[in-house]
């Protein structure tokens, strides 16, 4: 990516007014512009199809990718409710992109029969993909993905809608669609979890189905009490919202790659956890908590590792997925975690949306935020 990408954002009571707006200000468009990304809020759900074949029509640009939010964030801020929309526009060399408007997880060599060729030619491949909450084998889809491509995915979960809410190249309908960048389109990830944990990694050891009962061989409660510390343990009730437990990811040596699960129930006679989670024994478990002061200090960490890892690189421009549990209520206004974002790694386009979960190289994350840049 040659130029710096250049980014927009409208609102308005008709679709037409509010992208014929951000076109406007997006012109005159980078040099050879020819890759668009575009999220609208569910206000536009409707209207996203017409958004698209507008937005084609009226520029050079035929690649789009994007989709509905619960809520979009562009240039002038968040915006969770009403008729908004957001683009960001600019170049990437044609042999590092390709899109794709689905996968099937039981049919990968449909996949790699028409994308096969590009991916052998590629040594490392990153994808922002989008994916549908409504699709029973969405987490099939991206692990599949991920595996026959091979590529480290990053994305969300595209607000329900009866419409289909994904653009890739033209507004899809599929479970999961998006696109791969190659070699030519330099780009780095991150990912922040919103929680800390609270105390060491257990084992599960005695388990059935998502209720776990033992852990290191005592009550799983006693060890929540126990790290959790003396208010919850007094008042369980404090518990909810607050306590997760957290799924390390088998293989990685990262302590901050884990997946977290929602404490769904305290038995606190028999000492059981009811969890968010198929487990079977043997599982690793720990726990964590996620407040305000938790969510900071991860999205710093993740901030912190991401600039060391650009160096001197300018970032020409990013997309920013939140979990729609994140924002105002987790930061305390509106647009804290772009600011953030802005004051860790200087000042350049950067868009996105809320999601109901997040995808992060192989599976399907909640409660994150996920960022990918363009160097």
């Amino acid at each position: 990516m040659s130029t710096a990408l250049k980014a927009a954002q409208a609102a308005g009571s008709h679709w037409g007014l509010a992208a014929k707006s951000c076109i406007e200000a997006l012109t005159p468009l980078p040099d050879a512009a020819n890759l668009g990304f575009v999220y609208v809020t569910e206000g536009f759900a409707d209207d996203l199809s017409s958004i698209v074949t507008f937005l084609r029509e009226t520029t050079p640009v035929q690649h789009w990718l994007g989709g509905v939010g619960y809520g979009i964030l562009g240039p002038d801020g968040e915006v969770q409710e009403g008729r908004a929309l957001t683009l960001m526009v600019g170049h990437v060399a044609d042999e590092a992109l390709r899109p794709f408007s689905g996968f099937d997880p039981a049919n990968p060599d449909d996949f790699l029969a028409e994308h096969g060729d590009w991916l052998s030619s590629q040594s490392m491949v990153t994808g922002l993909v989008h994916g549908d909450a409504r699709e029973p084998h969405l987490g099939e889809m991206i692990a599949g993905l991920a595996a026959a491509a091979p590529a480290f995915l990053v994305g969300g979960l595209t607000a329900a809608s009866e419409a289909p809410t994904h653009v890739a190249g033209r507004v899809v309908g599929a479970g999961l669609s998006g696109a791969l960048f190659g070699d030519g389109a330099p780009l780095v990830t991150g990912l922040s979890q919103g929680c800390q944990p609270i105390g060491p990694v257990h084992r599960v050891t005695e388990v059935v189905d998502n209720v776990v009962m033992g852990l290191d061989g005592q009550a799983a409660l006693d060890l929540l009490k126990e790290e959790a510390g003396d208010i919850i343990a007094r008042d369980l009730k404090r518990a909810a919202g607050y306590i997760h437990v957290a799924q390390p990811i088998e293989g990685s040596d990262n302590p901050h790659d884990y997946v977290v699960r929602s404490l769904l129930g305290i038995d606190p006679k028999r000492g059981w956890l009811a969890v968010g989670g198929h487990l079977v024994n043997g599982d690793r478990l720990m726990f964590v908590r996620r407040d305000p002061n938790a969510a900071r200090h991860d999205l710093n960490r993740m901030l912190d590792g991401l600039a060391a890892r650009i160096g001197d690189r300018p970032i020409k421009g990013g997309v920013y997925v939140s979990c729609v549990a994140r924002g105002a209520h987790m930061f305390g206004h509106e647009g804290a975690e772009s600011e953030m974002i802005h004051d860790s790694l200087g000042d350049f386009p950067l868009i996105g949306f809320s999601a109901s979960g997040e995808i992060c190289h192989d599976r399907l994350y909640g409660y994150t935020g996920v960022l990918l840049l363009f160097l």
